[in-house]
């Protein structure tokens, strides 16, 4: 697989299938992995936030890794995150990530701890030792911790720090980080502002709905690299309202939801995460199911 294609593309964040008793099914999540690369998607990444890695043992978080290597097809990107409290946690799964024989590490600052610049820069240097390309990602919601223009531009000096997935949901930051520190790929970070993003030079999407929809949400994103703003646009309002659950807290419960709304297996959540409203589950089947009407017969 070429370096210059391992984080463009769709790459799924991947939503965790677990069993009633809230074990994980590796089984279904393989399939799951076999049917997102025969169904629009160019990789996936494991153990991010909908993997629900903050609540996995370090034996089920290293197998999720293994086993989505192992069910991805020639050329279908695997990059785990490597989210952790510090930098040697961090080190340590991008050095299991490396072992197992993922492509590319998705990379959080410090997640408990508001870290300074030099910090930062200290965080990402030890990931980066691991030897596997590292794409940055800026969740300030969640970490605390911003990722801004010029602190990316320090981090570009790291050889192995190769893009950014930009979740603050400005979307001026894509020509700022272009600006600053134009050696770094960005990647779309939240659903609800894809079109936007690609408009604006996103040559990536690390996404949450294309779990549930994928071959619509690779259609959204062509279009927009490809600059069809009217077709884009068409289509972007069937998919919008559901896209805008990828920014709320309960997203996790919702894109399973979604899942199960297109025929798939979603699952439930293990706590913290607490199961949907009925008004919620309500008002998520409705967003899903206006999307999924642009698959219907005219």
């Amino acid at each position: 697989m070429s370096l210059m294609s391992a984080w463009h593309g769709i790459v799924v964040a991947t939503t965790l299938p677990l069993r009633d008793d809230l074990s994980i099914d590796f089984d279904r999540y393989q399939e799951k992995v076999r049917w997102l690369a025969e169904h629009g998607a160019d990789g996936i990444a494991p153990n991010g936030s909908l993997g629900e890695y903050h609540v996995l043992t370090d034996e089920e978080r290293a197998r999720v890794v293994t086993a989505a290597v192992e069910a991805a097809p020639e050329g279908f990107t695997v990059m785990p995150g490597t989210g952790a409290y510090g930098a040697d946690e961090a080190r340590r799964w991008a050095e299991q990530a490396r072992e197992a024989g993922a492509h590319a590490l998705l990379s959080l600052p410090p997640n408990a701890y508001r870290a300074g610049e030099r910090e930062i820069i200290h965080h990402y240097g030890e990931i980066a030792k691991a030897g596997l390309p590292v794409v940055a990602y800026n969740n300030p919601f969640d970490t605390r911790v911003d990722l801004t223009p010029e602190i990316l531009r320090e981090l570009s000096e790291i050889p192995e720090v190769v893009a950014v997935k930009e979740y603050s949901g400005d979307i001026r930051r894509i020509t700022s980080v272009k600006r600053v520190a134009p050696a770094l790929d960005v990647l779309a970070g939240s659903d609800d502002t894809i079109l936007e993003a690609t408009l604006m030079g996103a040559v990536g999407w690390i996404g949450g709905f294309s779990n549930a929809i994928p071959e619509l949400c690779s259609r959204l994103y062509r279009l927009g690299v490809e600059g069809k703003v009217a077709e884009a646009r068409e289509l972007y309002r069937f998919l919008q309202p559901a896209f805008m659950w990828d920014t709320r807290h309960t997203f996790v419960q919702a894109i399973k939801l979604a899942q199960e709304v297109a025929g798939q297996y979603g699952g439930p959540s293990r706590a913290p995460r607490l199961a949907l409203t009925a008004e919620e589950r309500a008002r998520v089947i409705e967003d899903v199911e206006l999307a999924l009407t642009v698959l219907l017969p005219a």
